[in-house]
């Protein structure tokens, strides 16, 4: 499976703003097109199109905390009819190994609703902990150990562990 990140361009902007969430997911993640109106306002937050092979599959953001300066995977969604295909885990190391890349990311930090159980799990399978700290109502959780370093390691990332 070829998962790749594109940036948001006109050919791709409209699609990506018509990605859905199966219903009740919606509580889950902000909408695609206010995200990227965050990323018009904060200069450090790059919102990027998911692609499995060239179909366009879903969105993901990731940027720099304005207040801490840690690096967030900010926005993460795969549309509705993509769920459940390996997608998501193959997106997720994608946005891994790209901020690692791009940003030397030393940790990343993500939160979710905690409803969110395919959200926590995956975040969990990736090596992902909960911090103990609550932001905007969500549990935060950071790449301390597990899979995400390894994969870092590999591709010889300036994480810390």
């Amino acid at each position: 499976m070829t998962v790749t990140l594109r940036p948001i361009t006109w050919e791709n902007f409209r699609t990506v703003l018509g990605l859905t969430l199966h219903p009740g997911q919606e509580k889950f993640v902000t909408d695609n097109a206010v995200s990227i109106a965050m990323a018009y306002v904060e200069p450090t937050f790059v919102p990027l199109a998911v692609y499995a092979s060239d179909e366009l599959v879903g969105f993901v953001m990731y940027g720099r905390h304005p207040k801490t300066g840690a690096w967030w995977v900010i926005r993460f969604m795969i549309d509705q009819k993509h769920q459940g295909k390996g997608y998501g885990r193959a997106a997720m190391e994608a946005l891994i190994a790209m901020m690692a890349e791009r940003v030397g990311c030393e940790k990343i930090v993500t939160s979710f609703v905690s409803a969110n159980t395919v959200a926590a799990n995956l975040y969990a399978s990736l090596g992902f902990r909960p911090t103990s700290e609550i932001e905007d109502g969500e549990p935060l959780v950071r790449n301390v150990e597990g899979r995400v370093f390894v994969l870092l390691k590999l591709m010889g990332s300036r994480c810390e562990e």
